[in-house]
């Protein structure tokens, strides 16, 4: 069992950092090539948040590991939720802008709710995941007229933060390398995430919802919290929205498209929809505050983490 956990270990690691490589030589070599900045920080919000969970997802669902990839996305959309936004308030109150309130956490919502519904038929059918992939590039036109009508400058300054002075050459390497060590580590991560299912007599949706969701949600925990450490929490729940977005948009299209036909396991339906559903009502419920008071206090965030907590012990124990 050593071996699978170090393939789980490193293959998490390299996902991370693979994905960090790929998406500044993607960035860089998008600008050098004349792409608006405005579009590359579309991409970099989204793709370079939810960059591990599509390779785990691609990966999974090549291997006949359905299960595997839509417990990725779905478990990486509770963490996100739960154990990140948890985690951060206990550090750091939240604040809650009002436009997220009207627009984002409702978004949210429908977003979450369409997905779990086409997964009410039980099946992964093509289909399903031409539907999520339309809604992707809406929300991405979306997003995209309204950082243009809002003249997002903090958008610019992130993007360009970001883009580190590389030639051309040097980005197009570092994104090639990038990619081949993304379809690397998850490889390995997918394997050893199987054979330690498989060791420890639970299904592979059960170890996609934790372990590999967990790992995959890594890069979101570490960028919430030193922003709440620096005194910006107040990106957190933006980002913490748009990753959930994609990763139902994004992530949650690849199994249906690569395994279209495969039966999930029942327990989606009674059990981790509901949970991922009701956790972005509570989203809602407590960005919604008080009036004055629109913040996500450290007892809030303390109750996200028991949440979480609670969840993980419901699914080890079934």
């Amino acid at each position: 069992m050593l071996i699978e956990w170090l393939a789980v270990i490193l293959g998490l690691a390299l996902l991370v950092w693979s994905a960090d490589r790929f998406v500044l030589g993607a960035s860089v070599t998008a600008k050098q090539l004349g792409v608006p900045i405005l579009v590359i920080g579309m991409l970099l919000m989204g793709f370079g948040t939810s960059a591990p969970e599509m390779l785990v997802a691609v990966q999974a669902s090549l291997e006949a590991k359905p299960g595997l990839a839509v417990g990725n996305a779905l478990g990486s959309n509770i963490a996100n939720i739960a154990l990140i936004l948890g985690l951060t308030a206990l550090i750091a109150p939240v604040p809650v802008a009002t436009g997220l309130v009207r627009k984002e956490i409702p978004l949210l919502l429908v977003v979450t709710f369409a997905a779990s519904a086409l997964l009410l038929t039980q099946q992964l059918a093509w289909w399903q995941g031409v539907v999520l992939l339309t809604g992707l590039f809406a929300f991405m036109g979306y997003s995209y007229r309204l950082a243009r009508q809002g003249q997002s400058d903090v958008l610019l300054e992130e993007v360009e933060s970001h883009l580190q002075p590389l030639s051309l050459t040097q980005a197009v390497i570092w994104m090639l390398v990038g990619l081949l060590l993304l379809i690397a580590s998850s490889r390995l991560l997918v394997w050893g995430a199987v054979e330690l299912a498989l060791s420890w007599g639970i299904s592979e949706l059960v170890i996609g919802l934790t372990l590999v969701a967990v790992g995959t949600s890594l890069p979101e925990l570490a960028a919430s919290l030193a922003a709440a450490k620096r005194g910006e929490s107040d990106l957190v729940l933006g980002n913490i929205i748009g990753s959930n977005v994609f990763n139902l948009l994004a992530v949650l299209p690849i199994p249906a498209l690569l395994a279209s036909g495969s039966l999930l396991d029942a327990s989606i339906l009674w059990r981790d929809l509901p949970v991922m559903v009701g956790l972005t009502l509570l989203l809602l419920l407590v960005a919604l505050g008080r009036k004055g008071h629109e913040r996500i206090n450290r007892f809030e965030g303390f109750g996200l983490l028991v949440c979480f907590v609670g969840y993980q012990v419901w699914l080890f124990w079934g």
